[in-house]
């Protein structure tokens, strides 16, 4: 399988995702935003596209951020879709998902940054791909919006600050808003290129202290992670 990844900034990372695909033998491609590497044409030459995070929202210009183009990401997203292909997003990533099927983003109820529980609805608890992260499971968060709903989007799980954790699009089309990716190193990465957003979010109700992320261990979520994505590829494999 070949899985294509786009990273957008410098400080985040595929996380858990990459050694994820590593260990399954993918062929892996990328596109890192931030160095003006263009997103493909078109979707022909992968099975698989990862879209992550980033500071940025959907409606984000060029003007205000010239190598973010949420327009040509959007039409590769479709694309992909169109195609058949797996696509998964995270965070911006789930975002842009729901702008190219014409769902807004929106604001979060809450802000949340660090690692806070989710809760699968029933449909999360009865969905095969899902059913295994249990509930509550904890998971990382970093993000202030969330991903618009289309018809026939399905909410899988949500957390006390956000409705709209997991988001199913199609059949082999997800949202995550929050980060099952997180690893000790991303974590990191994220901090120390988030000094004042983490300054002014202090004393917030859903906003872990840096000594709380770092301390963290984020394997259990990243297994339940690995386990959702074999049965991904192994139900579009079928």
């Amino acid at each position: 399988m070949h899985v294509h990844f786009i990273i957008h900034e410098s400080f985040e990372s595929a996380g858990a995702y990459l050694p994820w695909a590593e260990t399954r033998g993918h062929n892996i491609t990328w596109t890192r935003v931030y160095d003006n590497e263009p997103v493909p044409a078109n979707a022909d030459g992968f099975d698989m596209l990862v879209v992550f995070g980033g500071p940025q929202s959907p409606r984000t210009t060029l003007a205000e951020c010239p190598y973010f183009d949420s327009l040509a990401e959007q039409h590769l997203i479709n694309q992909a879709i169109s195609a058949g292909r797996i696509v998964v997003g995270i965070c911006l990533g789930s975002q842009l998902i729901g702008e190219a099927l014409g769902a807004k983003v929106c604001q979060s109820p809450e802000k949340e940054i660090g690692h806070y529980p989710i809760t699968l609805s029933e449909a999360g608890k009865q969905h095969p791909l899902v059913a295994h992260f249990g509930s509550p499971l904890i998971v990382g968060h970093w993000h202030n919006d969330m991903p618009g709903l289309t018809d026939q989007a399905t909410v899988l799980a949500t957390s006390a600050g956000c409705p709209r954790q997991i988001v199913q699009y199609g059949n082999f089309v997800y949202g995550f808003q929050c980060h099952m990716e997180f690893t000790a190193e991303a974590v990191e990465g994220l901090i120390q290129h988030s000094e004042q957003e983490l300054a002014e979010a202090k004393g917030k109700r859903f906003i872990r202290s840096n000594a709380e992320m770092r301390e963290w261990d984020y394997r259990e979520m990243n297994e339940k992670l690995w386990q959702f994505l074999d049965l991904l590829v192994k139900k579009r494999q079928r």
